[in-house]
């Protein structure tokens, strides 16, 4: 028998599974992310390689690329974000379905990279929250499939509470997200 996904905790037998609300739900989520990329650079570039047929993306749950926020529950920003891009990210962040998740892709997303300026964000956890970062310069297409995957850990493992919790809306208000 060909498992397409390994079934919650649970009981299981010859074709069905038992289990918690919880956990189908986790089980969904995990396998089912849409991600909106938010490419400014080279990484980009490294990301178009990760989608394409050599490492195919979709083998993970997720094929669909989607480009409007209110579609997406993955944002993976990658590449150099200027300043005046931060309240374009944070629009882009706020407009889109809950649950979310953020991936940082490259240095330049996650710390500003060599673009130590004025005119360059050093990193986008300064005006939105950040859930898993790939490091690399550019990263390679094996990195930001282990990105996904640590994503797709944090979305089959969270409680389905956890976005009405005091902490996660503490979180949203130490960013100015309400």
């Amino acid at each position: 028998m060909v498992n397409i996904a390994d079934p919650p905790d649970g009981y299981s037998g010859n074709g069905f599974f038992a289990t918690s609300l919880a956990h189908a739900v986790g089980l969904a989520r995990k396998n089912s992310l849409w991600p909106l990329p938010f490419a400014t650079s080279c990484c980009g570039i490294e990301f178009m390689a990760t989608m394409g047929a050599h490492y195919d993306l979709a083998r993970f749950g997720s094929e669909r690329l989607s480009f409007s926020p209110r579609q997406s529950d993955l944002l993976m920003v990658m590449g150099t974000i200027a300043k005046k891009m931060g309240p374009v990210l944070k629009e882009v962040y706020v407009q889109m379905a809950e649950p979310r998740w953020v991936l940082s892709v490259g240095a330049c997303a996650s710390s500003g990279g060599i673009f130590d300026t004025y005119s360059v964000l050093q990193g986008i956890d300064r005006i939105i929250p950040v859930d898993v970062y790939v490091p690399g310069c550019p990263p390679r297409p094996e990195q930001i499939i282990d990105g996904i995957l640590k994503i797709q850990e944090l979305a089959g493992n969270e409680p389905l509470r956890r976005r009405n919790s005091k902490e996660y809306d503490d979180l949203q208000h130490k960013y100015g997200i309400e």
